[in-house]
């Protein structure tokens, strides 16, 4: 399966759940074979038949209903297969959410690898845009105002920014978040003594894993932290894609994300074309959003254990990492065959009719008559531009101390907005190639 047809929802799957909570059995068998907890015969044959094509499901869900249990059907059906002696070592002095979560967090860091290959494929798309539109001067908006002339460039070297921060902090996380767990029933390894620090370390190197420090129950700060990350990766990714939203509306006309051949966009409204994939990277995110606040709410667990972080911190964790990983997919399909349109962002910059450059010229005045002087003088011309429908360059000549300094000559020069885009190109430059390094 290409990475633009993965399916999050498919990492999450029942089968794939247990196959997990099967892998950490097996990983726990062969530590514990190896320091000699088990025989070694015992932990081959968990080894071999700890394979979900091996489980009768039925079994399982019937054991499920009947139990309440998310783990002990799945173990007896392992028992059985494995047959009566070989079953009885396995689960030796582990606790079901020392295995459900090591389980869960090998999920995750399936997820987990894609994303930065997403992140890193996102990063490159960008750095062509960024070098591709780096001139492209429209209307730098504060306040959704217009408030000096920018370049797209500059826009995509914003999120450029943004983004490889976000692949660092994935990257640093991982020591941190994909650890193993084995402290028993309270997380004191009361049934396996100092033998079960040796079996986590252990297990985590079976498993590619770290190991958790202190291996208690009502430890989830690592899960949150993962969490969180997923919502600033969220938060900028919803920031991007309203900005496309905004920019293609018709009253922009500065970009269109692609819309494929045969799309309909409304079922009354023909002419429709609608920022479809914008639409569903904001939505996902704001939900993204929401479970960093459960997943906070998941810490707040009581004694040695309940069942808030294993309820609660699931949710969040399963649910942002299916949405991040659906929200990547859509970027990198919005981005690779964006429509820019640098006519229409320059036709935006008129709009104002040179209010846009007011910065400019009161910079230029107060060279020679203070900065001050020059504001006050430059705001008296734009008040009136803008309240008697007036060009500026009327209003700005009916200024006394615009006259004795600037000529009509200078003044025109001063109005243009593409003298005046600052550091955008240089930025969309350096960031452009940031996003290069960055996906190496």
């Amino acid at each position: 399966m290409s990475e633009k047809t993965i399916d999050f929802d498919e990492i999450f799957e029942e089968r794939s759940v247990f196959q997990s909570y099967l892998d950490v059995e097996v990983a726990l068998a062969k530590a514990q074979a190896k320091i000699g907890v088990i025989p070694e015969w015992a932990a081959e044959i968990i080894t071999k038949k700890a394979q979900i094509e091996n489980i009768n499901m039925d079994a399982v869900h019937e054991g499920l209903l009947k139990t309440g249990h998310p783990l002990v059907p799945l173990i007896w059906e392992l028992d059985r297969v494995c047959g009566e002696k070989a079953g009885g070592y396995i689960h030796w002095g582990a606790t079901t959410q020392n295995i459900t979560q090591t389980g869960k967090l090998l999920l995750v860091k399936q997820c987990h690898d894609l994303y930065i290959k997403q992140l890193k494929q996102l990063l490159l798309t960008l750095a062509e845009l960024a070098d591709r539109t780096k001139d492209y001067a429209l209307p730098g908006r504060t306040h959704g105002q217009h408030a000096v002339p920018a370049t797209f460039g500059y826009k995509v070297a914003v999120w450029i920014d943004e983004l490889s921060r976000h692949l660092h902090r994935l990257k640093g996380c991982e020591e941190r978040v994909f650890v193993t767990m084995l402290g028993g029933g309270a997380g004191t390894m009361a049934s396996v003594g100092k033998e079960g620090i040796e079996t986590q370390n252990l297990m985590a190197e079976i498993l590619g894993m770290g190991s958790m420090s202190m291996p208690s129950r009502v430890i989830g700060d690592h899960i949150t932290e993962y969490v969180t990350i997923l919502g600033l990766i969220s938060a900028t990714s919803s920031k991007m894609a309203r900005e496309v939203y905004t920019m293609m509306k018709q009253e922009f006309g500065e970009l269109e994300e692609p819309i494929s051949e045969g799309s309909v966009g409304s079922s009354t409204m023909p002419q429709k074309r609608n920022p479809k994939r914008s639409n569903q990277i904001v939505a996902a995110a704001a939900e993204v959003r929401t479970l960093v606040s459960l997943s906070l709410e998941s810490m707040q667990t009581e004694h040695e254990a309940d069942s808030a972080l294993e309820t609660m911190g699931t949710r969040a964790l399963y649910g942002s990492c299916q949405l991040v990983g659906n929200i990547l997919v859509l970027l990198n399909e919005l981005f690779s065959n964006i429509q820019v349109f640098p006519d229409r962002m320059r036709k935006n910059l008129d709009l104002s009719g040179g209010l846009i450059m007011s910065e400019r010229v009161m910079l230029e005045l107060g060279k020679k008559i203070g900065r001050q002087k020059a504001h006050d003088a430059v705001y008296e011309a734009a008040q009136k531009s803008v309240n008697q429908a007036r060009p500026f360059t009327e209003t700005l000549a009916e200024e006394p101390e615009v006259v004795k300094i600037l000529n009509e000559e200078q003044i025109a020069d001063l109005l243009n907005p593409e003298q005046y885009t600052g550091l955008c190109s240089y930025f969309a430059e350096v960031f452009a190639e940031k996003a290069r390094k960055e996906a190496l």
